[in-house]
């Protein structure tokens, strides 16, 4: 199989060229610009493009499928080449699904907590010794790749992201999948530039769930209000529709235990404590969708608990860059309003006795839009020191019109926010409340969320 990529260069177009590379197929690609990981990786498996840019004369009769990535535009002469020549031309989910329309999918949907889910999901088929395909949108430990392919898994599980397809398509990608099990791990308002009302962001899930396969299984959190007023709306009955909610836990010490059905010599242990590596209310729910997705493919409770207490959580997510006894540093992907608060929720309760300096990135699109903004009401609530920052560059690069301090602060209503727009007096405001800190010897948490990176100041130097 012949397979180019316009765009090859992207998180997740690139890891899809090495899987099909790494399965044996001819893959070349295009791109107008590649960095690293992607430009790294792809040189190493000997797939990176001779010059950057976009180059129709390599768009030839003889190839089997075009990828193409969201990055590309509607005008690319790539795509117009193959589109004259009659290719057949896939978007990256659209290939995906036909890499496992033989297998049973299992598609993780939600608005927040879907990396998470699936890396755990991974992490126990993966010590359970279940041969498995996936596509998950970061580098896990113990993953070499971000997509694998093979002719011999039986099972796929993927990532369901709600953002757009292609320039071409303007479906949702988890639209494309078709899942034999499908997750909704929670819904809230986010992509404001595709979805400009709450009501048809809720209307991509009930969509979703249409999508399923006869006879399939809907795993969704009932805990989350408007999760449950969507599947309570549809009307199928041809679905196994499963229901679930926070387990029952406790944190002991800095330690999070989740109540877990070992048994000791066939009989079952009542009473017993499983210790995890994660922590938070919403990686109890995030293990449980997780529990439940594995139950449907034969995986014992018993087994699913001894893998689970193994798993260190997805990368950037709540990632540990240092600590001490009394001191520590956490950064994690939050950017959307329910990811801010569940992630500063779970520092404070695992931290209770420590003050939380959580500082958060106004990144996406529409984090950025004054309309948007509004749904960051209380979300850094539970940080005793909050910070925002943004860039009003990054505002005139997306064309939107600029904020103002104040306008971000009221849109939090909080008003112990202090909102930043300069990235080097946000960090050495951070290091200064941390050095009050240790002269007080008062234990910390410094907690950094963003999709971004803060304009690229090293995290790891930010401590007293």
């Amino acid at each position: 199989m012949r397979v180019h990529f316009i765009a090859i260069g992207g998180s997740a177009m690139h890891n899809l060229a090495l899987a099909l590379h790494k399965k044996g197929y001819t893959i070349t690609g295009s791109d107008d610009e590649i960095f690293d990981p992607a430009r790294g990786r792809l040189e190493k498996a000997g797939l990176l493009p001779k010059e950057e840019g976009w180059h129709p004369e390599r768009i030839t009769p003889d190839l089997d499928a075009v990828v193409l990535g969201m990055h590309a535009r509607i005008d690319n002469p790539e795509l117009l080449k193959a589109q004259e020549l009659g290719l057949k031309i896939y978007s990256y989910p659209e290939y995906l699904y036909e890499q496992s329309k033989d297998k049973l999918r299992i598609v993780v949907g939600g608005s927040h907590g879907k990396t998470t889910t699936t890396a755990m999901i991974l992490h126990v088929l993966r010590l359970c010794n279940i041969d498995t395909d996936y596509m998950v949108g970061a580098q896990l430990d113990g993953f070499d790749v971000m997509v694998k392919l093979s002719d011999s898994a039986k099972i796929m599980v993927l990532e369901g992201d709600e953002y757009l397809t292609s320039p071409i398509d303007r479906r949702p990608k988890f639209h494309l999948y078709k899942p034999n099990v499908a997750i909704i791990t929670g819904i809230e308002w986010d992509h404001i530039n595709v979805f400009p009302t709450f009501d048809i962001y809720k209307e991509q899930f009930a969509k979703y769930i249409d999508l399923i396969e006869e006879g399939g299984t809907l795993i969704y959190c009932d805990d989350d209000p408007v999760v449950h007023e969507v599947v309570a709306a549809n009307k199928r009955t041809d679905i196994a529709k499963m229901p679930y909610d926070v387990p029952e836990y406790e944190v002991v010490d800095g330690v999070t235990y989740i109540q877990s059905p070992l048994t000791d010599h066939g009989s079952q242990v009542t009473g017993h404590r499983s210790p995890l590596k994660i922590f938070g209310r919403h990686n109890m729910l995030n293990l449980t969708a997780a529990q439940y997705a594995c139950r449907e493919i034969g995986v014992s409770d018993e087994d699913f608990y001894k893998a689970i207490t193994s798993f260190h959580g997805a990368g950037k997510r709540l990632e540990c860059l240092w600590q001490n006894d009394h001191a520590a540093l956490y950064k994690d992907f939050a950017h959307a309003p329910s990811k801010l608060r569940a992630t500063v929720s779970a520092v404070k309760e695992q931290y209770p006795d420590r003050k939380v300096i959580a500082c958060m990135e106004l990144h996406t699109f529409s984090s950025l839009t004054a309309e948007f903004l509004t749904q960051y009401r209380g979300s850094m609530d539970k940080a005793d020191i909050p910070f925002v920052y943004f860039n009003p560059h990054a505002i005139e690069l997306k064309k939107l019109p600029q904020l103002d301090k104040s306008q971000i602060k009221e849109a939090f209503g909080n008003d112990s926010i202090t909102v930043f727009d300069n990235s080097q007096l946000m960090a050495e405001t951070i290091k200064a409340e941390a050095k009050r800190c240790e002269e007080e010897s008062t234990p910390y948490v410094i907690l950094m969320m963003s999709s971004g990176n803060f304009d690229g100041i090293d995290l790891g130097e930010l401590r007293c």
